[in-house]
């Protein structure tokens, strides 16, 4: 029967709930992210310092084993909501890494094969696409950085001979709402960085250069112009302020280079709309070539 004499008729049967899609976007971005060698290296390499700061809680908490193991020397320390905030800043800087990596192998890959097309074509949209990539690398990263910290902190409230957990409960509530703003922020700076880039390795450099090449920046015009404001542009500094100030503890900047809670803000929140606006103009169903 010639083609044109069959009778079309779009599809009645059972269509899958938008969730679902979306699950199946971030379950397919997780295999990938964690399909790589070197991300399983980083991830190890992250932990590291975690056993480290484990260590440390055991040995605060323990007399005999700290007198066993350092001989007598180096008597007692006492764990605070600084030894917390180490941990934190920390983790989140080897989130950084861990971001380089994971996210240009999210998008670029899909970019560089003319993938786009495909995946748009079927019932999801482009923010249910952003969105899975987004939940897969949201949920990488919270493996290195708030799900550790919380563990370390019901590890010290658990062998503190004193009631410390419930006394210092706002330190957890500042572990994970710091470390919940850093991963969101670099979940979206790599993924809107890595849209533009094809290149994996490109993309891995852009997004280092993203943080730190602004901070630097800023210092040169601090230093020149004698101004704080330039620091808005030093996002470690700004997230190392808003850290110490979430977890209830003094600033370590010296009087006179700390910023408002309002410009950090407005400062993160114009970071996330420009890349917003970057993944709303590169994440289209078909890509214009012109001659």
């Amino acid at each position: 029967m010639s083609v044109f004499k069959h009778e079309y008729r779009a599809y009645t049967g059972p269509v899958t709930s938008l969730p679902s899609r979306i699950a199946v976007l971030a379950r397919y971005a997780l295999a990938e992210a964690w399909s790589s060698k070197i991300t399983l290296v980083l991830f190890a390499v992250s932990m590291i310092p975690v056993l480290v700061f484990l260590v440390g809680i055991y040995l605060a908490n323990n007399p005999i084993a700290r007198t066993l193991i350092l001989r007598g020397g180096s008597a007692h320390f006492n764990i605070t909501a600084s030894y917390f905030l180490n941990i934190l800043a920390t983790q989140c800087w080897l989130a950084l890494v861990l971001t380089a990596w994971i996210a240009p192998r999210l998008i670029s890959f899909d970019l560089a094969d003319n993938a786009l097309p495909i995946l748009l074509s079927h019932p999801i949209s482009r923010f249910g696409y952003v969105l899975g990539k987004f939940i897969a690398l949201f949920s990488s990263l919270s493996l290195v950085t708030w799900v550790p910290a919380l563990l370390l902190f019901a590890y010290q409230g658990y062998t503190s001979p004193l009631p410390w957990a419930g006394a210092n409960l706002r330190v957890a509530l500042g572990l994970l709402a710091g470390s919940v703003l850093w991963i969101a922020l670099l979940s979206i700076l790599g993924l809107a960085l890595s849209s533009w880039v094809k290149w994996r390795m490109v993309a891995t450099g852009c997004i280092f250069a993203a943080v730190f090449v602004p901070a630097g920046v800023g210092g040169v015009v601090s230093a020149i112009l004698r101004t704080k404001w330039g620091l808005l542009l030093n996002v470690p500094v700004m997230m190392s302020q808003l850290w110490a100030r979430i977890m209830g503890m003094p600033d370590s900047i010296r009087i006179g280079r700390d910023l408002p809670n309002i410009a950090i803000a407005a400062m993160l929140a114009s970071i996330c709309f420009i890349c917003i606006f970057m993944l709303n103009a590169r994440i289209r169903a078909r890509e214009v070539v012109r001659g």
